[in-house]
């Protein structure tokens, strides 16, 4: 039960940091699409930086315990268009389509129903995916680290340095 409030808690800080940020805007969304706006690119950046040196210490402390997810090729490209295509038709991915409702605008019903629909899908197709998309290109549970043969404290520093970097540049081209 205690992790359930903590995921509602994290969940609600999510939320209005998202608002905040004003990455539940059709105006940001739009740019972000069209390259045009990277402020829902620097707010995802930020949030997977600090997510990033947050689980890892968590885990070398003891604290919390990885659960690596494999990497299937497959299911990560159809997942990837699947969700690129609504972005694209909607305006809205599912997490900001539940923050732009939660701001009043009804036109993210529809990102709503679709995510729903499309989890329900889903659910009803994934005995034929596992046989057949989730087995193309199956890499296993691996990380960046394990990959590359070397500790996770060393990679982390250089997305910091990569990502503040990509932000100066951002900011230098006024994106």
């Amino acid at each position: 039960m205690t992790s359930l409030v903590y995921g509602l808690v994290t969940g609600i800080m999510f939320g209005f940091l998202l608002q905040k940020g004003r990455v539940l805007r059709y105006d940001k969304q739009l740019g972000a699409l069209r390259l045009m706006d990277m402020t829902i690119v620097k707010f995802m950046v930020s949030a997977i930086l600090v997510g990033m040196v947050g689980i890892y210490l968590l885990s070398d402390l003891g604290l919390a315990k990885l659960s690596i997810k494999p990497m299937i090729f497959g299911g990560v490209v159809l997942g990837g268009l699947i969700f690129g295509i609504g972005w694209g038709m909607l305006g809205y991915c599912p997490g900001t389509s539940l923050g732009a409702l939660g701001e009043g605008r009804w036109d993210s019903i529809w990102g709503i129903v679709g995510m729903l629909c499309g989890a329900a899908l889903y659910a009803e197709v994934f005995p034929i995916m596992k046989a057949t998309v989730l087995t193309w290109g199956d890499f296993g549970k691996i990380t960046l680290p394990q990959v590359l043969g070397v500790s996770h404290w060393l990679l982390i520093p250089l997305f910091i340095i990569g990502s503040v970097a990509l932000f100066r540049w951002f900011e230098k081209k006024g994106l």
